[in-house]
């Protein structure tokens, strides 16, 4: 069977990375999708940081499948959640540090949504859920760790990537790696799978 190409809704480098080293093809497009403006629509709502994952991943794979019928897209987002608190990306590397401060010691949650959409129809969707605990972070150790690491911090909504550096910041991780870097590969092959988009 010919592997058909599958439209990844994002520009991210990881999540194509994982699809394409799973064996899939894969074309990135830029959802035209504004997030902030879909979070600040649901504030005051009783949505969590699972839920808006999951709203932010069907948003951007819905859009790209009404530009491109036929074609099956996936959607993925990922939330960071300290108790009711819920991150963004740091904007620069004063918010990278706040970031990190904020999340020392403490054990946040990472929620990763993915979605597939096709013909501007939601057909599956899916949030997987890792815990992070982050060890006790010295103030001037966060500052040489991101000195080091640069402008990649700003990447991520915990100014950090478990597949680098920030490996180190860490004590104990309770979930998948897939889930970590944003997106729950193994519940999406097996979905692929199901729906004969990917040889079984």
């Amino acid at each position: 069977m010919e592997a058909e190409t599958i439209i990844l809704a994002s520009t991210s480098p990881f999540r194509r990375q994982l699809l394409e080293n799973a064996g899939l093809k894969v074309e990135p497009v830029a959802p035209e999708v504004d997030e902030r403006a879909v979070e600040e629509a649901l504030e005051g709502s009783d949505v969590n940081a699972e839920d808006v994952a999951q709203i932010l991943a069907e948003a951007k794979a819905v859009e790209v499948s009404e530009r491109y019928p036929g074609r099956w897209i996936i959607g993925g987002d990922q939330t960071l959640s300290l108790g009711d608190e819920v991150f963004h990306k740091p904007k620069d590397m004063e918010g990278a540090r706040r970031h990190l401060l904020a999340l020392s010691g403490k054990t946040h949650q990472l929620n990763s949504g993915v979605v597939l959409a096709r013909n501007g129809e939601t057909v599956w969707r899916h949030v997987s859920i890792a815990r992070m605990t982050m060890r006790p972070l010295d103030p001037a150790f966060i500052g040489r760790h991101l000195a080091r690491v640069g402008d990649i911090a700003l990447k991520s909504v915990g100014a950090y990537q478990v597949e680098g550096e920030g490996i180190q910041l860490f004590e104990k991780i309770d979930g998948d790696y897939f889930t970590i870097v944003g997106l729950p590969l193994l519940p999406l092959l097996a979905k692929l799978r199901e729906l004969k988009v990917i040889d079984a």
